[in-house]
């Protein structure tokens, strides 16, 4: 039952996603590329092989991710180190981070926070009662640290921190002492600082996002034009179709931004029923976890449910001002081939642990 249901809610999100980036991008799309309908083809191609792949994946013994856990989390640091080679790695928004194939551009970094949970949860489990001693966490850590690097040498940070993130999830879970997250969340907050300061233009954002309106017309514009589009949006919205912001005021508004194009014209009841269904999808995953046989499968549940409920978490704080701009997409509803055909294949993995905990009519 909550196998099915687990597919049921990633279809209707990656539905309304389709819907959404349709209504939010055919101005754009007319602009741009003379095709009002440029940027919904390519989506609606992306879901169907994202779709097909969350399929396959979902066949494929997952134990098996566990016997070749090195070639992956290898290969995955290949194609970091790939991507940032001049002529190689293509330059969009000012960060190096895809290779371009055509019709469709691989980012590297959302196959890397799969890998490294993959990883993660192989090594957690090798090593669980281990991890109440520094020196096994921290090799994790240390693994998890160069991949971070990687990444913000692209420049990435917000697939970086989503990563991160879904990392000290599972940690959190193994028997690692409460006083070394202390410790370590210490030297985290000072390597953020670090980083914000060593980079203007994320000074920039943090700045923007403290006061958006002292620089309404640069850092402050997308923060801005959000919280126009949400604002009139009202209890019901202004209907299917009929944003004001996604005319020319909300920069690409199909990407990171898409949420404030669905709170415009669905409302708040829109915007409630969304984030009802993302919490109803992290919720049966999290059920399905408890009744998994093996500690790797119920590891790497926990760490593929965290890396896309954290995503869907910053997204939607950047969207209303709760977080600075960071720049990652919204799981399964934003534009992005390599975004949404990653996390369908993930999901994927997850149908099939959930078939292993017998939760299948």
């Amino acid at each position: 039952m909550k196998t099915k249901r687990i597919i049921i809610l990633t279809l209707i999100i990656v539905i309304f996603g389709l819907i959404s980036v349709y209504s939010s991008s055919h101005v754009w799309a007319l602009y741009k590329y003379d095709d009002s309908l440029y940027y919904i083809k390519r989506q609606a191609i992306f879901a169907c092989i994202g779709i097909i792949a969350m399929f396959i994946t979902s066949r494929i013994d997952y134990h098996l991710y566990k016997k070749y856990y090195k070639p992956i989390i290898l290969v995955c640091f290949l194609l970091l180190i790939l991507v940032l080679i001049p002529g190689l790695g293509v330059v969009r928004g000012g960060s190096r981070s895809w290779f371009n194939f055509g019709i469709f551009a691989l980012q590297p970094s959302e196959l890397f926070k799969v890998g490294m949970i993959i990883f993660a949860a192989v090594y957690i489990e090798k090593n669980y009662y281990h991890m109440k001693k520094l020196k096994y966490s921290l090799k994790l850590l240390l693994v998890m640290g160069l991949g971070f690097l990687l990444i913000m040498l692209q420049p990435d940070f917000g697939s970086g921190i989503v990563m991160a993130c879904s990392i000290v999830v599972m940690i959190i879970v193994s028997p690692f002492p409460f006083i070394y997250f202390v410790f370590l969340g210490a030297l985290g907050v000072v390597g953020i600082v670090f980083m914000i300061l060593s980079a203007p233009y994320r000074m920039k954002r943090i700045l923007s996002f403290l006061d958006p309106f002292q620089d309404p017309l640069g850092s402050g514009f997308q923060a801005i034009q959000a919280l126009y589009a949400i604002g009139p949006g009202g209890l019901l919205g202004v209907g299917f179709d009929k944003s004001i912001q996604k005319h020319f005021y909300l920069p690409e508004p199909q990407t990171d931004f898409i949420f404030a194009i669905v709170a415009e014209e669905f409302g708040f009841l829109g915007g409630i029923i969304l984030i009802g269904l993302y919490l109803c999808l992290f919720k049966t995953i999290l059920q399905v976890s408890k009744n998994v046989k093996d500690l790797f499968g119920s590891l790497l549940m926990i760490g593929i449910v965290s890396l896309i409920g954290i995503q869907t978490l910053i997204n939607l704080g950047v969207v209303v001002g709760l977080f600075p701009v960071t720049g990652v997409t919204l799981p399964l509803m934003s534009y992005g081939g390599t975004s949404l055909t990653i996390t369908l294949m993930s999901i994927g993995i997850l149908i099939n642990i959930s078939k292993s905990a017998n939760c299948v009519l």
